[in-house]
């Protein structure tokens, strides 16, 4: 037998129903408006061209993390603002200082490559060899294409990544994030103190053999010929002697070794793969020599190891917080 009371809070259960989303509705509008989000990406992408500028790539993937704040606290919109504006920015002043050794009169460096290269590929550049056993002007092969795709795959992977880390666990998104800008300062201070030709470059100024610049010929056989024009475009505009070390390389390795111990052993086994693939990309491309390779990879190393201990240091540093389960003492007379 019902009470006033119990047919009251029915009638305000009801009430409340019809006033407030079921919980599982909005996880499924969020859904449907992310799948309608990355099927404008892929109609713009096709039709304008594939957003290789940095705040492109980022602006879109921001654009995604709004949607997903969608049925969370309102908070959440604007701690993604207080996010990706810092990171953002920082990437914008890389962008605009990266040139600076073009300013500064450094004298742009050439041969040390050229000799490094020539040791590790047994006298010949291994750039060279490569494009000499699997280049042909006249078709494009299949690895080709392969090699187009994990090349341009730099200018995306990363900033998707932080987006997957944002939406899924800060704390891991921020560890990221600060691996990934000591990286990148690293790599810009190289660059402004030791600017370096890449192979195709030296090849052009007859230091070395026939090198094609081949990292975008992949989209030929795709039909993307906007995209390709797109990124020969943005080839054209960057620093050209920012060769030492490569970042291409180096962020690769840094997805590789961020993920690695969580991952089982079918996927270290596509992690490890990333910076195999990214290497031979580089090198068969003539984008880089080697030795810029092999630089990264240490780079990474580095960064590794110093920011997880300026991590520590940071942590060991900050003062214990006080645990509720333990009350304060009793004053003393």
């Amino acid at each position: 037998m019902s009470t006033p009371e119990a047919d009251a809070s029915a009638q305000l259960t009801v009430v409340n129903d019809d006033a407030v989303p079921a919980p599982g509705v909005l996880p499924r509008v969020r859904l449907v408006l992310l799948l309608l989000y990355g099927l404008v990406a892929l109609v713009v992408f096709w039709d304008v061209g594939i957003p290789f500028d940095r705040e492109g790539v980022i602006l879109w993937t921001c654009g995604a993390l709004l949607i997903a704040c969608i049925g969370r606290p309102p908070r959440d919109a604007l701690v993604l603002v207080r996010d990706w504006i810092p990171f953002t920015l920082f990437l914008l002043a890389y962008d605009y200082t990266r040139g600076m050794a073009d300013t500064l009169g450094i004298p742009v460096r050439e041969h040390e490559m050229i000799v490094a290269d020539e040791v590790a590929g047994a006298g010949r550049i291994p750039t060279v060899r490569l494009q000499q056993w699997l280049y042909d002007p006249a078709q494009v092969h299949w690895y080709d294409v392969a090699v187009t795709l994990v090349y341009i795959s730099h200018f995306f992977a990363v900033y998707v990544i932080a987006g997957v880390l944002w939406a899924r666990n800060r704390e891991r998104f921020g560890r990221f994030v600060r691996r990934f800008l000591a990286l990148t300062t690293l790599g810009l201070a190289t660059y402004i103190l030791f600017p370096a030709t890449p192979p195709w470059l030296a090849s052009q100024h007859g230091e070395v053999g026939d090198i094609s610049r081949i990292s975008g010929r992949g989209w030929q056989a795709l039909g993307l010929h906007r995209a390709e024009s797109v990124l020969s475009k943005g080839q054209g505009t960057v620093n050209q002697v920012a060769a030492m070390p490569s970042l291409h390389a180096a962020f690769a390795v840094l997805v590789c070794a961020f993920f690695w111990r969580a991952a089982p052993w079918w996927g270290r086994a596509l992690l490890l793969a990333y910076p195999v693939a990214m290497a031979f990309a580089l090198v068969y491309s003539g984008e880089h020599y080697l030795i810029d390779v092999a630089v990264g990879w240490v780079y990474v190393g580095a960064v590794m190891v110093g920011v997880a201990w300026l991590e520590r240091r940071w942590r060991d540093r900050r003062p214990p917080r006080p645990d509720p389960a333990i009350p304060d003492a009793a004053p003393t007379a």
